[in-house]
């Protein structure tokens, strides 16, 4: 069942390696040390943290894994296409923007789907959700816009490669949208296929294109798309700094799977969301590399050359080799919140190495005087562990459910003191 697993998540590709899949296989590993320099010091304050070792570790990732940190675009607007504020039977107001950077109206640009909840205080606090089949899958809502985007062919409602009608509402149970907006927060969505399109011959094309030559092979640290998709969460964050009635200081960011790996990187990279959130985000997400438990870099720099920079390349099969691991990626959002979820059957993305990473990254928090993971032992299913560092093992596959986000609002509320 677990090659299986595997080979729905990756193409059913050939495998250079033999997944591990037992505890009693995992090879011995020493992590690197968060709190300790590359010149040997030991950091003893969250000065010496954020002056010294922040900026180190966070340069370390940039050069060995995701790539360099895009910087600002040179121009961006924002265009408010749509504003109905009794929507969902005057449940909430719906707004859809259209960010450009461009003068232009035309591509690269991002459609952000936005819903704030009726009848509560404003701002709202909320979640941004970062999708992988179109802001119209998150519910029937007829209004939505249809995105016109090249989508992946396996989609409920996507035929040749585009979202028809028939996909509206089909993801629903991934995004629970009535269920959010009655705990009182709102979302904010968009499709990751709005900054770079998930092939490996064309994600380059819209962001991308902006700060490197498409014509040109990529640099060895140049971003990726996983780079490119963190870029455009901060963008999603430059709008919600604009509208008043959405509370850009108490938003959490939230992906699955590969964009689980997005927003923890954009949680290191952009300090401006409050919660971090992965949900079965595997290799190069939360879970530790050094295990070699399931998903392995070599696996990942196979079928997905794209996601990550080609410096991380070097790394295939030589994990030890690399100088961090996904700990210290955790640690990199303190002392914001953050959270890891994981599921029994998704052993791929190791859920005990997503457990250890978020375990790991606890003294980095623990030197800003807030709580890391309350357990050292992995906690069961239903059993969700919440410190500043939060975490919950769910029966089940990789998938996001509406269990996974009863767990984050619960955690939302108490960091948000709700």
């Amino acid at each position: 069942m677990t090659m299986t697993t595997l080979a729905a998540l990756t193409g059913a590709v050939f495998l250079t390696f033999t997944p591990i899949y037992d505890e009693d296989d995992v090879p011995d590993y020493t992590l690197p040390d968060p709190l300790v320099t590359e010149d040997g010091e030991t950091v003893d304050s969250p000065e010496m943290w954020r002056e010294a070792r922040r900026p180190e570790t966070f340069a370390l990732f940039e050069e060995h894994v995701y790539g360099r940190w895009l910087p600002d675009p040179e121009y961006m607007r924002f265009d408010v296409v749509d504003d109905e504020p009794e929507a969902l039977d005057g449940k909430a107001t719906r707004r859809q923007i259209v960010i450009h950077f461009t003068e232009e109206d035309e591509r690269p640009s991002i459609e952000l789907l936005l819903y704030l909840p009726n009848d509560v205080e404003r701002p709202v606090p909320m979640f941004l959700y970062l999708s992988f089949w179109g802001n119209q899958a998150i519910h029937e809502d007829p209004e939505i816009r249809l995105s016109q985007r090249w989508m992946r062919g396996h989609g409920a409602g996507v035929e040749n490669n585009r979202a028809t009608e028939a996909s509206r509402g089909t993801s629903t149970q991934t995004v629970p949208l009535e269920t959010i907006l009655e705990r009182g927060y709102g979302l904010a969505t968009f499709y990751y296929g709005d900054v770079a399109l998930d092939l490996e011959d064309r994600y380059r094309e819209d962001i991308l294109s902006l700060f490197q030559d498409v014509d040109e092979e990529r640099g060895p640290t140049d971003a990726g798309a996983i780079g490119a998709w963190a870029w455009g969460l901060s963008r999603a964050m430059d709008y919600l700094e604009t509208d008043g009635e959405a509370d850009h200081e108490r938003t959490a960011v939230i992906g699955l799977s590969r964009l689980g790996k997005t927003t923890l990187w954009a949680g290191a990279g952009d300090e401006r969301y409050a919660i971090t959130i992965s949900n079965n985000s595997g290799c190069g997400g939360a879970a530790l590399f050094r295990r070699r438990f399931g998903e392995r870099i070599s696996l990942l720099n196979d079928v997905r050359p794209h996601w990550f920079c080609i410096q991380f390349r070097d790394y295939n099969d030589r994990e030890d080799a690399l100088p961090v691991d996904q700990h210290q990626l955790l640690a990199l959002a303190a002392p914001r919140a953050v959270y890891v979820a994981s599921a029994t059957e998704d052993l791929p993305a190791d859920p005990r190495g997503e457990f250890l990473a978020a375990y790991h990254a606890g003294p980095v928090y623990e030197l800003f005087g807030e709580a890391p993971l309350p357990v050292d032992e992995m906690p069961g299913p239903a059993e969700p562990a919440h410190g500043t560092v939060g975490f919950h093992l769910r029966d089940g596959g990789h998938s996001l459910t509406p269990e996974d986000w009863a767990h984050f609002l619960d955690f939302a509320d108490k960091h948000f003191d709700r």
